[in-house]
């Protein structure tokens, strides 16, 4: 993969994107360091480890990539308080807590459809008493599921190329 960027970058490359392929064990460090972030902070706030990793779980399959979800469904099952939430894991299941389903419904709006994102989806967390931190982090964990699977999806077209 590395050698096919290198090749098609070519001896003709200038000094900037030089700089930036070189800097890519970097930017794997980094994103390495999101995803602990994200998915296991020290402090989680009101979203927990479990619920972190189910909405991963929800996510990777509304994006289609079974090999991440199974990644995160390991994830999810490893966490103190997994029980609690196994029965929401396929997308479409919904939960009798307004706060929980408000969080799910969030995360898969902003994994399938985030450009259509405003201010009532906000005012509807609010409403089901989801914190300003809370709803915070929660997109935080949205853009990382969706940086993280079109880099994925990158790499294996790379791949494929390769």
């Amino acid at each position: 993969m590395t050698d096919l960027i290198e090749t098609l970058v070519g001896d003709g490359a200038d000094d900037r994107l030089a700089k930036l392929l070189a800097r890519r064990a970097d930017l794997m460090a980094l994103t390495e360091a999101s995803r602990k972030a994200v998915l296991t902070p020290a402090e989680p706030g009101g979203l927990s480890h479990a619920l972190r990793a189910l909405i991963a779980v929800r996510a990777s399959e509304r994006l289609g990539d079974m090999r991440m979800k199974d990644h995160y469904y390991e994830h999810f099952t490893q966490a103190e308080d997994f029980y609690d939430l196994v029965g929401l894991v396929e997308p479409d299941t919904r939960s009798d807590d307004p706060w929980l389903q408000a969080i799910l419904d969030h995360a898969d709006m902003l994994t399938c459809r985030p450009r259509t994102a405003t201010r009532g989806d906000i005012e509807r967390l609010y409403a089901a008493g989801v914190s300003d931190a809370d709803i915070v982090r929660l997109a935080e964990l949205a853009a990382f599921l969706g940086y993280q699977a079109r880099l994925v999806a990158g790499l294996r077209l790379m791949e494929i190329a390769r």
